[in-house]
């Protein structure tokens, strides 16, 4: 019993320490990417590379509803998932991020569902469900259990055909590398591989994304089927 409670306090105090890292970070493109608000562009254009090639593919989603994962200030939402689905919602535990989402997004007001403040770990989905969802470099706040559970709560949100994108860092190396700073986690590929499958997912689409500045971390996207939709 001493044992479950010492796991559950260090759980907390992993998600209290991004929540609390996060309310100190400006509501800006620099502030989401860390101060390499100049990739912004490179990113996007990956992502649009990727998410085309998914609707060319057999049994390709649907371009009705996305959801944004870790939206921030919606950057991603406003420059990519609003140019490829007709309505988008947005899930964020910053509030502070999320208001400025909104004011960014005022002019595409009716093709916004719903913001949902809550982090990732506590998030439920509801009767709605997606064609596309989309998490990227938000995963690795996650301790690996919750993961599997967002990932498993991911597949029963989602509408026929649908997909789970994920883009996130990983490492150069094989093992785990663990940021104090911001309370987050940056795993290896393998690691990712062994995550997937304990969340009965199966990686339809694998890519790396280029042209990154030299220093930063890999960057992946993948997208991810549950299995018994295959």
């Amino acid at each position: 019993m001493m044992e479950r409670e010492e796991n559950g306090n260090e759980e907390s105090d992993f998600y209290t320490a991004a929540a609390k890292y996060w309310e100190h970070i400006p509501p800006t493109v620099d502030g989401m990417l860390g101060g390499f608000g100049f990739i912004s562009q490179t990113d996007i254009r990956g992502s649009t590379v990727f998410l085309k090639a998914l609707f060319e593919s057999k049994n390709a989603p649907s371009k009705t509803y996305a959801l944004d994962c870790g939206a921030g200030i919606g950057r991603i939402t406003k420059n990519l998932l609003l140019n490829h689905f007709k309505y988008v919602d947005l899930v964020e535990q910053n509030s502070k991020f999320l208001e400025v989402a909104k004011t960014c997004l005022k002019n595409y007001s009716v093709r916004i569902g719903s913001y949902y403040s809550i982090g990732l770990q506590n998030f439920c989905f509801t009767a709605k469900k997606y064609d596309v969802i989309w998490c990227q470099w938000v995963l690795g706040h996650l301790k690996d259990d919750h993961l599997v559970q967002f990932f498993q709560n991911c597949s029963m949100g989602l509408r026929p055909n649908g997909i789970i994108v994920v883009k996130e860092n990983v490492t150069s190396t094989k093992h785990l590398e663990v940021d104090e700073k911001d309370s987050s986690v940056t795993r290896p590929l393998s690691q990712l591989y062994h995550i997937f499958q304990k969340s009965n997912l199966v990686c339809i689409k694998e890519e790396q994304q280029h042209k990154f500045p030299r220093g930063l971390y890999p960057v992946y996207m993948f997208a991810l089927k549950p299995a018994n939709a295959l």
